[in-house]
C-alpha cells in the first residue's frame, strides 16, 4: 500500500481503507469507542511525526493499531481514568475470537452499534461515524438534521454503550434479525455518503457481499446486496456524472451481472421490501447498457411502490423526479409540495430547482438553487446548480 507514497499519503490511505476496522480493534476490549477513536487521532498525528523521519512501514495499519493500544493503556492507567482491573497490553491485543462466526470485525463491530439500549435513531449515525469513518457533518447532512443537534446524539450514544458496559461480542443467530435493519441502513447509509469515496464506496459493497453470504435466507439482505452491486457497476473511480450522462459502456459488466443475480434470489422469496424495490429501480436503469433506453414508466411505478414502502425523504425526492419525466415538471413539483421535513435535505431544493426551471419558472428556480447551494460544499453539485440557472 505504501509503496510510492509520501508519509501524509500513507496515513489518509489507512484512515480511508482500515479507520473501521482499527476503530473496531481498539474499542472491543475496552468498550469505549471514544476513547477508541482517540486513540487512533493520537496514533494518526504520531504516524504524521515520526514517519517522515523513520520511512513508512510496511504495515502501516499495523504500525498504528500498535500505537493506538499502547495510548489506550496509558490513558487507562493514568490516575484519572484508573479502573479497578486495568487492561493489560496483553488484553488490548486480543480481540480476535476464533468462534466468532464473522469473517469481518467491521461487520461485527456494526452489529455492536445496533444494540437495542442503544436508542433506535442514532444507531445508523453510530456506525456510520465510528464503523465506516463518515464524519458528522456528512451524516448529519444525510439525515436532514443541523450538524451540532447530530453530533450531540452521538456523543451521547458512546457514552451510553461505555456507562451501561455494552459488551462488544457478536450476538447469537436468533438475535440476528433484530439488529439487521439498522445494519442494512448504516451499509447502505455508506455506500451513498460514500459515492465520491471509492474506498467508502467499496467498504459498503464488500459488506453487503458478506452479508448476503452470512444470511441467505433474508430477501431484503439480498436486496441490499443487489442494489450497491447495481448501483457501484456505474460509479468509476472518479467524480460521479448524471445518470443520463453516463456512458453504458462504461460500466462494470461483472458488478451488474453480481446485482442482478442478486436481485433474482432475493425475489424469489416473494417478500417484496425496501432494499428490493431500490434494486428493481437500479435494475431499470441499468438496462439501458443492453436495451439503450429506460422504461421510464417503471421506473416511476417502482418509486411509487417505494414511498409507499418507506417514504424517506430521499425516495419522495426520486419519486418526484421520476414523475416528473414521464407527466412533465408540473407532475414533479406537486410531489415536493406535499414533501416534509425537507427544509435542510440538499436534494430536495436541487431537484425542485431543476424542475423549476423546465416548468420555466426561473426566478423560483434561482432561489431554489441557492438553498441547494447553501447546503452541500461538493464542487460537482456546486457547478451543476450554478449551470442550471446560468
Amino acid at each position: 500500500m505504501a509503496a510510492g507514497m509520501t508519509p501524509a499519503e500513507a496515513v489518509a490511505a489507512a484512515a480511508r481503507r482500515s479507520y473501521g476496522r482499527l476503530v473496531a480493534a481498539l474499542a472491543a476490549p475496552t468498550r469505549d469507542l471514544a476513547l477508541a477513536e482517540d486513540a487512533l487521532s493520537f496514533a494518526f498525528q504520531r504516524a504524521l511525526e515520526t514517519w517522515p523521519r523513520t520511512g513508512v512501514p510496511e504495515q502501516p495499519e499495523g504500525w498504528l493499531l500498535t500505537v493506538g493500544r499502547r495510548r489506550t493503556l496509558d490513558v487507562l492507567r493514568s490516575a484519572a481514568t484508573r479502573t479497578a482491573a486495568p487492561l493489560e497490553e496483553a488484553d488490548l491485543a486480543r480481540t480476535e475470537d476464533p468462534s466468532d462466526p464473522f469473517p469481518d470485525r467491521l461487520l461485527a463491530l456494526l452489529f455492536v452499534c445496533a444494540h437495542p439500549a442503544i436508542d433506535a435513531g442514532v444507531r445508523t449515525p453510530l456506525m456510520l461515524q465510528t464503523v465506516l469513518g463518515v464524519e458528522a457533518k456528512a451524516i448529519a447532512a444525510a439525515f436532514a438534521v443541523p450538524a451540532p443537534a447530530m453530533a450531540q446524539r452521538l456523543v451521547r450514544a458512546k457514552r451510553r454503550i461505555r456507562d451501561a458496559g455494552i459488551r462488544f461480542e457478536v450476538p447469537d443467530r436468533d438475535r440476528w434479525a433484530d439488529r439487521l435493519p439498522p445494519v442494512l441502513e448504516a451499509v447502505y447509509g455508506a455506500y451513498a455518503i460514500g459515492r465520491a469515496a471509492s474506498d467508502l464506496r467499496g467498504e459498503a459493497v464488500h459488506l453487503a457481499a458478506l452479508l448476503a453470504d452470512l444470511v441467505p435466507d433474508e430477501p431484503e439482505v439480498l436486496g441490499l446486496a443487489a442494489l450497491v452491486h447495481l448501483a457501484a457497476a456505474r460509479e468509476p473511480d472518479r467524480a460521479p456524472l448524471p445518470l443520463d450522462e453516463q456512458d453504458p459502456a462504461t460500466w462494470d459488466r461483472a458488478l451488474l451481472d453480481r446485482g442482478e443475480v442478486l436481485l433474482q434470489r432475493a425475489a424469489a422469496f416473494g417478500r417484496p421490501g425496501r432494499f428490493q424495490l431500490e434494486a428493481a429501480i437500479q435494475s431499470a436503469h441499468d438496462a439501458r447498457a443492453v436495451t439503450g433506453i429506460v422504461d421510464r414508466e417503471a421506473v416511476r411505478r417502482l418509486y411509487a411502490a417505494l414511498v409507499r414502502t418507506a417514504p424517506t425523504l430521499g425516495a419522495q425526492v426520486a419519486h418526484a423526479v421520476a414523475a416528473a419525466r414521464v407527466d412533465g415538471p408540473d407532475a414533479g413539483l406537486a410531489l415536493l409540495d406535499v414533501v416534509e421535513g425537507a427544509e435542510r435535505f440538499q436534494p430536495f431544493w436541487a431537484a425542485r430547482a431543476a424542475l423549476l426551471v423546465d416548468a420555466g419558472r426561473t426566478g423560483e428556480a434561482r432561489a431554489a438553487a441557492e438553498r441547494a447551494a447553501a447546503l452541500t460544499d461538493e464542487p460537482a453539485a456546486l457547478a451543476r446548480l450554478a449551470a442550471l440557472v446560468r
